[in-house]
């Protein structure tokens, strides 16, 4: 397993947001963490990038302990976060805010720039643009562009579909398909569960803080209570 989570509690005061929590990600998977809002899920992706604490429990990337460093050291170690809302510098250019996502690296950028632009053609002709006029759509192009510019083995991405015309949603999950294939391991939050679940290896569905169901998306899609809960089936 590339990431594994042992028994992760976190609390926001007296509020339970995860209780004894473990999920996995192995090499060459999609993952997919889906439920209803407030379950639990982006709190289980912040506490693998170091962005919550940990109650207890234990978060291990390449076998290595990783639950007490910040989000800053995450990185250096392999994992880029997509967050959620993009999180873009507005003012700055496409080519500035992809030169962003490469802060910490050593050596010259251009030509992983380069790369990010061959997968995200529409960004090619924008790369001058301010990122603030850029469409929604657009804008996650970027914010998968910039967190790619790490070169990341752990791609954890927080609701990249929200707020996406359907023309895009698709867009987005080809190039999520695209990434895992180029050696990409990518741990994803979504509310767009047929999506998800159509793209991912396996999937576990969290409710009310806790995990209560784990299996491969197909074997999911094709659960009647997932169908019933999720999908709009009767």
């Amino acid at each position: 397993m590339i990431l594994s989570t042992k028994g992760v509690c976190v609390h926001y005061g007296a509020v339970k947001a995860l209780e004894d929590v473990s999920f996995n990600v192995g090499k060459g998977e999609i993952v997919a963490m889906i439920g209803p809002n407030g379950a639990g899920k982006s709190t289980a992706l912040k506490a693998v990038f170091g962005m919550v604490g940990l109650k207890s429990g234990d978060i291990f990337f390449e076998g290595e302990s990783i639950s007490k460093l910040r989000p800053d050291e995450h990185v250096p170690k392999g994992i880029a976060l997509v967050p959620e809302n993009r999180r873009l510098f507005p003012s700055m250019t496409v080519m500035e805010n992809l030169e962003m996502g490469a802060f910490l690296r050593r050596g010259n950028a251009k030509d992983e720039v380069e790369k990010i632009l061959d997968l995200f053609p529409a960004l090619k002709n924008r790369r001058n643009k301010k990122a603030g006029v850029l469409s929604t759509g657009e804008q996650q192009m970027l914010a998968l562009g910039r967190a790619l510019m790490q070169k990341p083995r752990l791609l954890l991405a927080d609701e990249p579909s929200l707020g996406l015309s359907p023309s895009y949603i698709d867009i987005i999950f080809e190039k999520l398909i695209e990434i895992n294939k180029t050696g990409t391991n990518v741990l994803l939050v979504e509310q767009n569960v047929r999506m998800a679940l159509e793209i991912a290896h396996r999937g576990y569905v969290f409710k009310i803080g806790q995990i209560f169901m784990e299996d491969s998306g197909k074997n999911l899609l094709a659960n009647k209570e997932i169908e019933k809960v999720f999908l709009g089936g009767v």
